[in-house]
Protein backbone atom coordinates (compact mmCIF):
# COMPACT_ATOMS: atom_id res chain seq x y z
CA UNK A 1 0.00 0.00 0.00
CA UNK A 2 1.50 3.56 -0.68
CA UNK A 3 1.92 6.31 1.67
CA UNK A 4 1.45 9.67 1.57
CA UNK A 5 5.29 10.46 0.47
CA UNK A 6 4.93 7.60 -1.79
CA UNK A 7 2.56 9.20 -3.53
CA UNK A 8 4.25 12.63 -3.32
CA UNK A 9 7.50 10.79 -4.65
CA UNK A 10 6.69 9.45 -7.59
CA UNK A 11 4.86 12.64 -8.43
CA UNK A 12 8.37 14.76 -8.81
CA UNK A 13 10.69 11.68 -9.99
CA UNK A 14 9.99 13.13 -12.96
CA UNK A 15 11.69 16.50 -11.75
CA UNK A 16 14.20 14.95 -10.13
CA UNK A 17 14.88 13.13 -13.68
CA UNK A 18 15.39 16.40 -14.78
CA UNK A 19 17.46 17.52 -12.09
CA UNK A 20 19.71 14.95 -12.86
CA UNK A 21 19.73 15.68 -16.78
CA UNK A 22 21.06 19.48 -16.07
CA UNK A 23 24.36 20.94 -17.28
CA UNK A 24 25.70 21.39 -13.64
CA UNK A 25 25.01 17.81 -12.64
CA UNK A 26 26.21 16.02 -16.24
CA UNK A 27 29.39 17.95 -15.90
CA UNK A 28 29.90 17.17 -12.57
CA UNK A 29 28.78 13.58 -13.09
CA UNK A 30 31.98 13.50 -15.80
CA UNK A 31 34.23 15.59 -14.71
CA UNK A 32 34.07 18.12 -16.97
CA UNK A 33 32.44 21.18 -14.37
CA UNK A 34 34.23 24.01 -14.32
CA UNK A 35 35.66 24.30 -10.42
CA UNK A 36 34.19 28.06 -10.55
CA UNK A 37 30.91 26.72 -11.14
CA UNK A 38 31.13 24.16 -8.51
CA UNK A 39 32.58 27.01 -6.01
CA UNK A 40 29.37 28.88 -6.54
CA UNK A 41 27.42 26.05 -6.31
CA UNK A 42 28.83 25.31 -2.78
CA UNK A 43 28.73 29.32 -1.62
CA UNK A 44 25.01 28.79 -2.77
CA UNK A 45 24.36 25.99 -0.69
CA UNK A 46 25.66 26.99 2.32
CA UNK A 47 23.71 30.52 2.13
CA UNK A 48 20.77 28.34 1.30
CA UNK A 49 21.21 25.66 4.35
CA UNK A 50 21.31 29.09 6.37
CA UNK A 51 17.58 30.22 5.48
CA UNK A 52 16.78 26.33 5.30
CA UNK A 53 16.73 25.92 9.03
CA UNK A 54 14.85 28.44 9.38
CA UNK A 55 12.08 26.47 8.00
CA UNK A 56 12.46 24.44 11.04
CA UNK A 57 12.01 27.31 13.18
CA UNK A 58 8.68 28.33 12.10
CA UNK A 59 7.90 24.09 12.22
CA UNK A 60 8.66 24.48 15.82
CA UNK A 61 6.34 27.78 16.51
CA UNK A 62 3.54 25.49 15.31
CA UNK A 63 4.30 22.37 17.28
CA UNK A 64 2.00 21.23 19.39
CA UNK A 65 3.91 18.63 21.68
CA UNK A 66 7.79 18.24 22.52
CA UNK A 67 7.97 15.39 20.44
CA UNK A 68 7.85 17.53 17.42
CA UNK A 69 10.10 19.88 18.62
CA UNK A 70 12.51 17.63 19.67
CA UNK A 71 11.79 16.06 15.85
CA UNK A 72 13.13 19.34 14.45
CA UNK A 73 15.90 19.73 16.78
CA UNK A 74 17.46 16.53 15.24
CA UNK A 75 16.97 17.39 11.77
CA UNK A 76 18.72 20.84 12.92
CA UNK A 77 21.62 18.80 14.35
CA UNK A 78 22.03 16.57 11.45
CA UNK A 79 22.17 19.60 9.23
CA UNK A 80 24.94 21.14 11.10
CA UNK A 81 26.92 17.78 11.28
CA UNK A 82 26.26 16.28 8.71
CA UNK A 83 25.69 18.62 5.89
CA UNK A 84 28.71 21.23 7.58
CA UNK A 85 31.86 18.98 7.15
CA UNK A 86 32.48 18.26 3.90
CA UNK A 87 31.09 22.14 2.61
CA UNK A 88 33.40 23.93 4.89
CA UNK A 89 36.70 21.46 3.65
CA UNK A 90 35.39 23.20 -0.31
CA UNK A 91 34.84 26.87 1.32
CA UNK A 92 38.55 26.31 2.82
CA UNK A 93 40.40 24.83 -0.24
CA UNK A 94 38.98 28.34 -2.09
CA UNK A 95 40.50 30.70 0.79
CA UNK A 96 36.68 31.14 2.09
CA UNK A 97 34.88 30.74 5.37
CA UNK A 98 31.50 29.97 6.49
CA UNK A 99 31.39 33.58 8.18
CA UNK A 100 33.05 35.47 5.29
CA UNK A 101 30.61 34.65 2.83
CA UNK A 102 27.01 35.01 5.29
CA UNK A 103 27.07 38.85 3.70
CA UNK A 104 26.71 37.81 0.11
CA UNK A 105 23.57 37.76 -1.93
CA UNK A 106 21.85 34.35 -2.38
CA UNK A 107 21.30 34.40 -6.12
CA UNK A 108 17.38 35.20 -7.48
CA UNK A 109 16.78 31.35 -7.93
CA UNK A 110 18.08 30.49 -4.79
CA UNK A 111 16.18 33.04 -2.67
CA UNK A 112 12.72 32.30 -4.71
CA UNK A 113 13.40 29.00 -3.54
CA UNK A 114 14.22 29.70 -0.03
CA UNK A 115 11.03 32.16 0.41
CA UNK A 116 9.20 29.75 -0.89
CA UNK A 117 9.97 27.21 1.84
CA UNK A 118 9.67 29.80 4.31
CA UNK A 119 6.36 30.83 3.29
CA UNK A 120 4.86 27.47 3.12
CA UNK A 121 6.14 26.62 6.73
CA UNK A 122 4.95 29.88 7.94
CA UNK A 123 1.68 29.94 6.16
CA UNK A 124 0.52 26.42 7.07
CA UNK A 125 -1.02 24.37 9.75
CA UNK A 126 1.62 22.81 11.06
CA UNK A 127 4.16 20.14 10.82
CA UNK A 128 2.26 18.52 7.13
CA UNK A 129 3.29 21.98 5.47
CA UNK A 130 6.82 22.39 7.38
CA UNK A 131 7.89 18.43 6.43
CA UNK A 132 6.59 18.89 2.32
CA UNK A 133 8.57 21.74 2.16
CA UNK A 134 11.64 20.98 3.05
CA UNK A 135 11.83 16.94 2.44
CA UNK A 136 11.97 17.54 -1.25
CA UNK A 137 15.44 18.74 -1.02
CA UNK A 138 16.78 15.86 1.31
CA UNK A 139 15.25 13.08 -0.09
CA UNK A 140 16.15 14.39 -4.21
CA UNK A 141 19.40 14.73 -2.83
CA UNK A 142 19.85 11.00 -2.30
CA UNK A 143 18.51 9.88 -5.63
CA UNK A 144 20.24 12.11 -7.51
CA UNK A 145 23.78 11.22 -5.61
CA UNK A 146 22.91 7.53 -5.51
CA UNK A 147 22.47 7.22 -9.18
CA UNK A 148 25.39 9.28 -9.92
CA UNK A 149 28.08 7.05 -7.27
CA UNK A 150 26.19 4.44 -10.03
CA UNK A 151 26.23 4.89 -13.01
CA UNK A 152 29.19 7.26 -12.87
CA UNK A 153 31.96 5.55 -11.20
CA UNK A 154 34.78 7.54 -12.67
CA UNK A 155 32.84 10.65 -10.08
CA UNK A 156 35.24 8.93 -7.55
CA UNK A 157 38.56 10.19 -9.17
CA UNK A 158 37.03 13.77 -9.05
CA UNK A 159 37.35 17.26 -6.93
CA UNK A 160 33.48 16.30 -6.56
CA UNK A 161 33.74 12.63 -4.80
CA UNK A 162 33.38 13.93 -1.03
CA UNK A 163 30.33 15.81 -1.82
CA UNK A 164 28.69 13.06 -3.68
CA UNK A 165 29.47 9.88 -1.70
CA UNK A 166 28.33 11.76 1.25
CA UNK A 167 24.48 11.85 0.16
CA UNK A 168 25.44 8.67 -1.85
CA UNK A 169 25.94 6.67 1.81
CA UNK A 170 23.53 4.24 3.32
CA UNK A 171 24.05 6.54 6.46
CA UNK A 172 22.20 9.42 4.54
CA UNK A 173 19.39 6.91 3.43
CA UNK A 174 18.68 5.91 6.81
CA UNK A 175 18.46 9.30 8.22
CA UNK A 176 15.70 10.24 5.10
CA UNK A 177 13.92 6.87 5.70
CA UNK A 178 13.43 8.36 9.33
CA UNK A 179 12.48 12.04 8.15
CA UNK A 180 10.09 10.08 5.61
CA UNK A 181 8.09 8.11 8.69
CA UNK A 182 7.55 11.12 10.21
CA UNK A 183 6.12 13.01 7.85
CA UNK A 184 3.73 9.82 6.53
CA UNK A 185 3.28 10.21 10.71
CA UNK A 186 1.82 13.97 10.71
CA UNK A 187 0.24 13.50 7.40
CA UNK A 188 -2.01 10.76 8.70
CA UNK A 189 -5.73 11.74 8.21
CA UNK A 190 -5.46 14.99 6.82
CA UNK A 191 -8.37 16.34 5.05
CA UNK A 192 -8.33 15.65 0.90
CA UNK A 193 -8.14 19.58 0.30
CA UNK A 194 -5.12 19.76 2.75
CA UNK A 195 -3.62 16.84 1.53
CA UNK A 196 -3.76 18.05 -1.85
CA UNK A 197 -2.37 21.49 -0.88
CA UNK A 198 0.96 19.33 0.90
CA UNK A 199 0.92 17.22 -2.46
CA UNK A 200 1.54 20.23 -3.98
CA UNK A 201 4.22 21.97 -1.58
CA UNK A 202 6.42 19.01 -2.39
CA UNK A 203 6.22 19.56 -6.02
CA UNK A 204 6.63 23.25 -6.41
CA UNK A 205 9.72 22.44 -3.94
CA UNK A 206 10.85 19.81 -6.58
CA UNK A 207 10.66 22.39 -9.05
CA UNK A 208 12.65 24.66 -7.15
CA UNK A 209 15.35 22.01 -6.59
CA UNK A 210 15.85 21.98 -10.21
CA UNK A 211 15.99 26.05 -11.02
CA UNK A 212 18.73 25.77 -8.16
CA UNK A 213 21.05 23.16 -10.79
CA UNK A 214 19.81 24.81 -13.50
CA UNK A 215 21.30 27.87 -11.87
CA UNK A 216 24.27 26.36 -10.72
CA UNK A 217 25.65 25.83 -13.81
CA UNK A 218 26.66 29.27 -14.38
CA UNK A 219 29.63 30.64 -11.89
CA UNK A 220 28.95 33.53 -9.05
CA UNK A 221 30.89 36.47 -9.99
CA UNK A 222 31.33 37.72 -6.16
CA UNK A 223 34.07 34.72 -5.26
Amino acid sequence: MSTFLDTCIEDSLPIWQDCLETEFLRRLSDGTLPEDCFKGYIVDDSLYLREYAKVFAWGMLHSTDMEEIRAYHSLLSFLKESEDATRLVYLARWGLTDQAIQPLPLRPENRAYVDYMISAARDGQGAPECMMACLPCMLSYGWIFQKIAQDAPQVQDSLFWPLVRDYADPSYKEVCDHWVDFANQVCAGLTPERAARCREIFRQSSLHELRFWEMSAQPRNDV
